[in-house]
């Protein structure tokens, strides 16, 4: 493990010595990356806000859209016929508070060569930590709500592959649910986008002689009508593709109030630093108080054996 503050330049005879963190600016400007490098997903599959209340939410799961009793015919004078209306299952989620902090020391940012930087890229740190520990609670949350799955035709790396035909029946059984789920986002590793970018199949059908073909752009943003988003298979909870309906689906409940010292960052997270005046060094923390909360498992599902 790195120690702080690195030895100080050593001089021994015409030869100077000196640590490659000390004063180095090409060593030391580098840029770090930010969350959407790292490409975290959660707040893309669950795009709801909830409020929460004394530390929890409640909510109902799976509400129907139709009431239970039978419309009837009804006779001249007569009164209407009541039913009371359906809800869904009602659920409670309690938030958690998730937070971590680190510290800084004068040496270390007056000795670096852009003394602001370092104090950005160790708050980016901390903020980073933080959404990465969230985006695998909630897709492990995603993945244990979402149940249907529909199987692939054959895997996508084979030549029998049909993706298109998979992704469409998939979509078939979410919208046959009948509850107003409209599939919206397709999530998939990048290993299962580079089969469906290539799938000689949707190639034939997309539009030829255009610049914005994949074969030139490298991307491919929209396919059958879903948003396409990727992520490394190890931040995905299960390596197949998942279609969802990112309105419906449900959404993080924060707690976003924001205490004093504390400024709000990146997806919710929350920042303060403190000066620690006898060690001459800073204390930097973040927090996210949060719960990610599956309102309609129905809204989802996964193509399985692609």
């Amino acid at each position: 493990m790195p120690v702080y503050p690195p030895a100080p330049p050593g001089l021994s005879g015409d030869l100077l010595t000196i640590h490659r963190l000390l004063q180095s600016p090409a060593q030391i400007r580098r840029r770090l990356r930010t969350f959407q490098d790292l490409r975290f997903v959660s707040d893309m599959i669950l795009t709801q806000r909830y409020r929460t209340s004394g530390g929890a939410v409640l909510y109902d799961v799976s509400e129907p859209l139709v009431n239970t009793r039978p419309v009837e015919a009804v006779p001249p004078g007569a009164e209407y016929p009541h039913d009371v209306t359906s809800d869904g299952v009602a659920a409670l989620a309690a938030v958690s508070k998730w937070g971590q902090a680190s510290q800084l020391t004068d040496e270390k940012i007056k000795r670096n060569a852009n003394p602001g930087n370092e104090v950005d890229r160790v708050l980016r740190k901390v903020v980073n930590t933080i959404i990465s520990k969230v985006d695998s609670l909630t897709l492990a949350a995603v993945a244990s709500a979402v149940t249907a799955t529909q199987a692939a035709s054959a895997v996508w790396s084979g030549t029998s592959a049909t993706v298109l035909r998979d992704v469409e029946l998939a979509v078939a059984k979410v919208v046959d649910l009948n509850q107003g789920y409209k599939p919206n986002t397709l999530l998939l590793s990048t290993t299962k986008w580079a089969y469906m970018i290539s799938d000689e199949k949707v190639a034939a059908l997309r539009r030829r002689e255009a610049t914005d073909n994949p074969v030139y752009t490298g991307e491919m943003d929209v396919i059958a009508g879903l948003k396409v988003v990727t992520a490394p298979a190890s931040n995905l909870p299960s390596d197949d593709v998942w279609i969802v309906d990112s309105t419906q689906l449900g959404g993080m409940a924060d707690e976003v109030e924001v205490d004093a010292g504390y400024t709000v960052d990146t997806l919710a997270v929350q920042v303060q630093a403190e000066r620690i005046a006898r060690r001459d060094a800073w204390d930097v923390w973040g927090r996210r108080i949060t719960v990610p909360v599956v309102q309609e498992p129905g809204a989802g599902i996964r193509i399985t054996g692609s």
